[in-house]
């Protein structure tokens, strides 16, 4: 592609189409693709071999091939590769005064080129001329001080040599120049080589310089495991206490506290061990402890006991849960953990400690829905205080801070104040009980502090103050049935049973009641008790006359069943069933049905009674109607079901003519029509 061309002019390549994708009938296959494209090959042009025959031709191709060679050179100087070329051509030829001078040239040129010096060191060695090639590793590592490729290879040449002292002097010049690690360990090894472990000791002894150009730890630890394998124990102890000072707190290295602390296992200083891995926890970062903590639970289940072994594990999950709290601090569920946690491990600072710092974190807005959790960090605090410290001073300071703390203009929390009461009860301070039960009552009343506190005066046999609580009860709330009820039954417990009534009267009086129904059945049932069935009768009547609903006929019929009144009961029946039918409520008039055939069944199954009610009973009669959103649109048409009954039949004579249709079809043995007409045990609920 021509980069100045532009891109709307550049030709691509078109797809090509394959018009027939059918199988060739003859398939070639790779092999043979091979063997015909090598068959094909042109064979190579080869130049032709020159005989020498005397020396005149020969000085003549040499001098060709220097004039070839020099007319290179002078068209670009600065190739390296044809100076090597050329010297490695005289070098052919043998000779080598030649040679050197074409090495020299090229080194006159780019005296930085490390192939150049290498080449023409090697030449020398291979030639033998061994104070040339040292004399060349002179001038190289002089040049060009930070190669170590030369350094390597000068001290390489005087150890194969024998000139064991002049590799160490190389060695000492080279690291002079504060090469990299592996210049370190290679004059290292080379003195392990010759056992010269003093002298390797000395290297490592100048180490402070090579530890500050090269700040490893792996450098520390392979210093140490130098002298433990030559069984300088205490040698190896002060490289790691040196290392451990070296870097720090702020720069501790876990794998060094490892291999210190393997170290001293091996040296069957457990002890020591143990307080390098603690120290090391306290001070590393947490980010970096997690894999500490991993050695650290491995080395004690090694050579620790049962205690160990949980305390290590204790200080992880320290670890996890603090790391979480770092996240979000406002995480409850955490601090909930975390107590656990404390709490397990029975250190009574510890577990105060981090209550305190729980019951620090205030929710940031005054809505309820955040303050659930935290509460209970309260609550779960007072109680630990309270049953496993024994210390009852510090949780009733507990319930009151946070009683303080709750914001009881918003909301409040009921919980809070009975476990309180509850509490200073149990410490047999019951005028204080109270007074925080009615200053609960005062500040931010709620059903749960009323019950709980009448139910605290009851078990107190402090009827009075029930009756005084009960009417501030009903004050407070009139709708609540719960309340009006409890009134009554603590009044029918006392035998005072004119009081109840009374109570139970203004209750079913009130028009605002959550349970109104509740509150009418409980009345009736007292009456029930007491056997005063015509107040019964009177509570019925009284109830009919604001409901009429089919559950209030029935309940009234089967009272008047159960004290055997049976004539009165069918009665109620009958009006039940003229007022039903009067409001046209069919399904609740077929529901009054089945119980009135229940109860005639009671009575006597084969009475012209029960035949009477059996007659009564509708016929089902499905049907369509049209369905219209709140949009007013069709939404098409749905299926109901209609209840006919026999005493409506005469209202509506249309019916008599759809059960002859419908008999005229049965007959017929068709398609059953779009309108059924079914027995009444068809029913469906």
């Amino acid at each position: 592609m021509i980069p100045n061309k532009p891109p709307e002019l550049v030709e691509t390549a078109k797809p090509v189409h394959v018009k027939n994708k059918q199988p060739a009938a003859i398939q070639v296959t790779a092999e043979q693709i091979l063997r015909e494209a090598k068959e094909r090959q042109e064979a190579l042009e080869r130049r032709p071999k020159q005989r020498m025959i005397d020396g005149e031709e020969l000085y003549e191709m040499r001098y060709l091939q220097r004039k070839a060679f020099e007319d290179k050179l002078k068209a670009n100087r600065m190739a390296i590769g044809l100076w090597l070329k050329y010297a490695r051509w005289e070098e052919d030829q043998r000779e080598l005064v030649r040679a050197r001078s074409v090495y020299d040239r090229c080194l006159q040129m780019d005296a930085r080129s490390v192939t150049a010096w290498i080449k023409y060191t090697e030449m020398e060695m291979r030639f033998k001329n061994i104070n040339h090639a040292r004399n060349l590793y002179d001038r190289a590592v002089a040049v060009l001080p930070r190669v170590d490729q030369l350094w390597y290879k000068y001290a390489y040449m005087e150890e194969m040599l024998g000139n064991v002292n002049g590799a160490r002097q190389v060695f000492e010049r080279w690291m002079e120049w504060e090469p990299d690690e592996n210049a370190w360990n290679a004059y290292i090894k080379f003195e392990r080589r010759y056992e010269e472990i003093e002298k390797a000791r000395k290297v490592f002894e100048r180490f402070d310089r090579f530890v500050f150009v090269h700040a490893k730890p792996k450098n520390w630890i392979k210093y140490a495991r130098f002298e433990e394998e030559n069984r300088n124990f205490e040698g190896a102890r002060n490289v790691f206490e040196r290392a451990v000072e070296y870097y720090g707190d702020e720069f501790m290295d876990v794998k060094l506290i490892v291999e210190f602390a393997k170290f001293e296992s091996r040296m069957k200083e457990i002890d020591r061990a143990r307080v390098i891995f603690k120290y090391a926890l306290e001070k590393v970062n947490k980010e970096k402890a997690e894999s500490l903590y991993k050695k650290y639970s491995q080395f004690e289940k090694q050579f620790g006991n049962r205690i160990e072994i949980e305390k290590v594990t204790l200080d992880k999950r320290r670890l996890e849960y603090e790391e979480l709290l770092k996240e979000n601090e406002k995480n409850y569920d955490v601090w909930f953990d975390y107590a656990r946690l404390e709490e397990a491990n029975k250190d009574s600072v510890k577990i105060r400690e981090i209550y305190e710092r729980a019951i620090s974190q205030i929710p940031p807005t005054a809505e309820k829905k955040h303050w659930r959790r935290y509460i209970f960090l309260w609550i779960n605090y007072a109680i630990y205080e309270e049953i496993e410290n024994k210390d009852f001073d510090k949780a009733k300071e507990i319930y009151q801070t946070c009683l303080k703390l709750i914001p009881h203009k918003q909301f409040t929390f009921a919980k809070v104040w009975i476990l309180f009461s509850k509490f200073l009860i149990r410490r047999k301070d019951f005028i204080s009980a109270r007074k925080n039960l009615g200053l609960a009552i005062g500040i931010c009343p709620k059903d749960k502090i009323f019950k709980a506190y009448i139910e605290l005066e009851l078990k107190m046999r402090e009827f009075d103050r029930c009756r005084i609580l009960y009417e501030k009860y009903i004050q407070w709330n009139p709708a609540n049935s719960y309340a009006w009820i409890k009134y009554a039954e603590l009044e029918k417990l006392l035998g005072d049973n004119d009081r109840s009534r009374s109570i139970f009267t203004l209750a079913i009086s009130q028009k605002i009641l959550d349970r109104p129904d509740v509150v009418w059945k409980s009345f009736i049932d007292f009456e029930i008790e007491n056997e005063e069935f015509d107040n019964v009768r009177s509570l019925y009547e009284r109830l009919l006359s604001e409901t009429e609903h089919v559950k209030v006929w029935i309940s009234f019929a089967n009272f008047e069943k159960e004290i055997s009144q049976f004539e009165n009961a069918r009665n109620i029946y009958e009006r039940a069933y003229s007022s039903l039918k009067d409001q046209a409520l069919d399904e609740q008039r077929l529901i009054l049905l089945e119980a009135w055939k229940e109860f005639e069944n009671f009575v006597d199954p084969n009475s012209e009674f029960s035949q009477s009610v059996q007659s009564k009973f509708p016929k089902k009669v499905k049907k369509r109607r049209k369905v219209v959103t709140d949009d007013g649109l069709d939404a098409g048409y749905e299926e109901y079901y209609h209840y006919i009954f026999p005493d409506d039949r005469k209202e509506m004579p249309h019916l008599k003519l759809l059960e002859m249709a419908h008999k005229w079809k049965k007959e017929k043995n068709v398609e059953k029509p779009k309108v059924e007409v079914e027995g009444v045990n068809n029913v469906e609920n």
